[in-house]
């Protein structure tokens, strides 16, 4: 152990040695270097010393020349000789604590500014004294030097040339009302076209093309004349009180000023000597001239939406007395009525106009008033063509049905045209679907007045078939004599109607309400001949042959509408089956009619029951003790699942006129544009003259917007109609 403590301790000593002589040896190093490090410092300062010096001496050289230069006005060498003192300048910038360098700095400011002066002057004598030809080779190499004197000198002298070349204009346009008014706008365009052209000619060798001094000068003349016109529009506004404005004169000046604006954005966008170099480096960018003056013109654009509100107000009732077609045109199934171009060409071009004018709450303002006239010209024309007193004739009808098809498509494409123009902010207030409804309410009335035309074809039959003594028949025929005239008719009809259809969703909305409708008048006029004996309704049943003239009816669509067109035929007529199977048991005995009743019929409802005893003519005497009867059978266990009310028999016999429902079916939860149709033609018929009150106007937009939404329901565009 001892000899190890030994060994370790005289390790630690040869440690301790070697680390101070590394100390020694380290201190002895910088003893040596210390007179290197400070030769190299006063190397380094003596080269700073000199490089100073030669600076300021150069600075001292390029100063005085400048100054003989300046006298003598020799601007090319003044401007490649100011921008070398003024970056020298820039490196004694932290020596301006010595009094030596502080004046210097001081002569060369003052000699900036005298070089500003002079330029300044001698720009202005040379126009001035119109001296700018023999000196334009100067006032270009002046130009270097301002150039080299900074960005503001560069603006003051532009500004300088700007204002002098606009006192002329100032002094013409201002200072004459008469040159100034609206009535004279192009002469101010034709001012600056021929002040730009002098510069391209005269002035524009003299300044550097990075300057675009013909562009400033242009963007400044536009906004002078925008606020002249911002003037001249409040005083002329004030004066009439927006009153008796000349609009024509005031979008005649808009539409010009647009023009305008337009070549001088053209004229700057399009300059040949802007390079690839200065467009990517920003240099080359032009200002916009969009609305730099028309802007002015804005707040005023109301007047002149107000002006095409008062052109359509007049169109409606011209329309109104206009023939359908003109005496050029020959009708076809597929022609259109002719205002209706007209108003589509006026639309057009109004849209086109105010687009250019502007794309915000202007142009929203006219997707209202476009919208309110689109519902008008629904309203006021194409419906009035359906409520002429004597009827409207086959073609007028199907011109309707035509022309609210083309509007219906023209006010989509209207929609997303206005939605492609208008401000992103405002896209979503723009809404024309009412109106398109509108325009397929129309559709759907013309639909439903050639079904009225089929309809009053077969009255007679009707007639003739409530003539018939339904109680006092004593045996079944093949056929009753009024259905071979109905069916004749309705070909007829159709056969006329169906051809003149241009579109497979119109023929087939036609053949489907026309077999609804037919269906109904059937079933109506069936309770109108009561009362009806047990053969009576035997007839009934073997007349429902009535159905394979439907089903075969001439359908101009697919095979599977045609089946489903079947079908509903079909489904619309089986309604009555239920009531002539209970009309063809014997009232005697009186079990048989009341079960009869509950297992055709089905309900809990006394009062249809009655309804079955009064189409069957049994005397009033014997209703009670029936009712009784049918109240006992009613209320048994049997029973128990019948339904409350008929949907057959409820809306029988409840009011005089039996046959103003489409359906007897019961009130449908489902919207029956049908029955509306009806009734939008009956009231349109009976108000004639009203059309023109607002509440009128109201109640039938709405019915018509209603009827139109219900028939794009389905893909075909007609909801129900021809469903299963």
């Amino acid at each position: 152990m001892q000899s190890t403590k030994n060994e370790l301790a005289e390790l630690f000593n040869k440690i301790e040695s070697v680390r101070t002589r590394a100390i020694e040896t380290e201190q002895t190093i910088t003893s040596m270097t210390a007179d290197i490090k400070r030769l190299d410092g006063t190397k380094r300062n003596l080269t700073l010393s000199m490089t100073a010096l030669k600076r300021l001496q150069m600075l001292t050289t390029a100063y005085e020349q400048l100054r003989g230069l300046t006298k003598t006005r020799q601007y090319k060498e003044c401007g490649g000789l100011l921008q070398a003192v003024l970056q020298l300048m820039k490196h004694f910038n932290s020596y301006r604590s010595i009094d030596q360098i502080a004046t210097l700095s001081r002569n060369v400011a003052d000699l900036q500014r005298e070089l500003l002066e002079q330029v300044c002057e001698d720009f202005e004598t040379a126009f001035t004294r119109d001296e700018i030809g023999p000196k334009n080779l100067m006032l270009a190499e002046a130009c270097l030097v301002m150039d080299a004197l900074g960005e503001n000198a560069r603006a003051r002298l532009i500004t300088w040339y700007i204002n002098t070349q606009l006192r002329e204009y100032r002094q013409v346009f201002r200072g004459n009302e008469e040159a100034g008014s609206l009535d004279n706008i192009g002469r101010r365009y034709s001012w600056l076209r021929r002040m730009l052209k002098m510069f391209e000619e005269k002035h524009a060798s003299i300044f550097p093309y990075d300057w675009r001094v013909s562009e400033s000068l242009a963007n400044a003349f536009c906004d002078e004349t925008r606020e002249d016109f911002k003037v001249i529009l409040d005083r002329t506004m004030r004066k009439t009180n927006n009153a008796d404005v000349d609009v024509n004169l005031l979008l005649n000046c808009l539409q010009e000023t647009m023009d305008f604006e337009q070549s001088l954005e053209k004229k700057f966008s399009s300059d040949p000597r802007t390079s690839i170099d200065t467009l990517n480096s920003g240099e080359g960018k032009t200002c916009a001239f969009e609305r730099s003056i028309s802007s002015a013109f804005e707040p005023y654009l109301s007047l002149w939406i107000e002006s095409q509100d008062k052109a359509l107000a007049s169109f409606i009732p011209a329309y109104r007395n206009q023939e359908l077609l003109t005496q050029e045109e020959e009708f076809s199934p597929q022609s259109v009525i002719a205002s209706s171009i007209e108003l589509f060409h006026f639309y057009k071009k109004t849209l086109a106009q105010c687009s250019k004018l502007s794309t915000g709450e202007c142009l929203l303002e006219l997707s209202k008033t476009l919208a309110k006239y689109l519902d008008e010209y629904a309203q006021q024309v194409l419906l009035f063509f359906l409520q002429k007193p004597d009827g409207p004739s086959l073609s007028s009808v199907i011109l309707v049905l035509n022309t609210a098809d083309y509007w219906h498509a023209n006010t989509q494409q209207l929609e997303e045209n206005l939605k492609k123009r208008i401000d992103p902010d405002l896209v979503a207030k723009v809404d024309l679907s009412s109106q398109a409804d509108v325009f397929m309410g129309v559709a759907s009335a013309a639909v439903l007045a050639l079904v009225h035309r089929v309809e009053l074809a077969c009255e007679i039959s009707w007639r003739e078939m409530k003539n018939i003594n339904w109680s006092k028949m004593e045996s079944v025929g093949d056929q009753s004599s009024y259905v071979a005239e109905l069916t004749r008719n309705i070909s007829s009809e159709a056969q006329e109607i169906l051809p003149l259809i241009s579109k497979q969703q119109y023929a087939r909305a036609f053949c489907d309400n026309l077999s609804e409708h037919l269906a109904t008048a059937f079933i109506s006029n069936v309770v109108q001949c009561r009362p009806i004996s047990e053969v009576g309704a035997e007839q009934y049943v073997l007349t429902k042959f009535l159905s394979n003239l439907l089903a075969h009816f001439p359908h101009p669509v697919s095979a599977t509408v045609t089946a489903n067109f079947s079908k509903r035929v079909q489904s619309s007529l089986s309604r009555l089956d239920p009531l002539l199977k209970t009309l063809q048991v014997r009232p005697s005995p009186p079990e048989g009619l009341v079960q009869a009743y509950l297992i055709h019929i089905g309900d809990r409802s006394d009062a249809n029951f009655r309804k079955i005893l009064e189409l069957k003519g049994l005397p009033k005497s014997q209703h009670p003790a029936l009712i009784e009867l049918y109240s006992v059978h009613r209320d048994g266990k049997m029973n128990d699942q019948l339904i409350s009310m008929s949907p057959l028999l409820t809306p029988l016999m409840n009011t005089s006129n039996v046959t103003s429902g489409p359906s007897l079916a019961g009130p449908s939860k489902t919207f029956d544009p049908t029955g509306l149709g009806e009734k939008l033609i009956s009231a349109a018929r009976e108000t004639g003259e009203r059309m023109g009150s607002e509440e009128t106007k109201a109640t039938v937009e709405g019915n018509l917007k209603s009827i139109g939404k219900f028939f794009k329901r389905d893909m075909t565009g007609f909801g129900r109609f021809g469903g299963t």
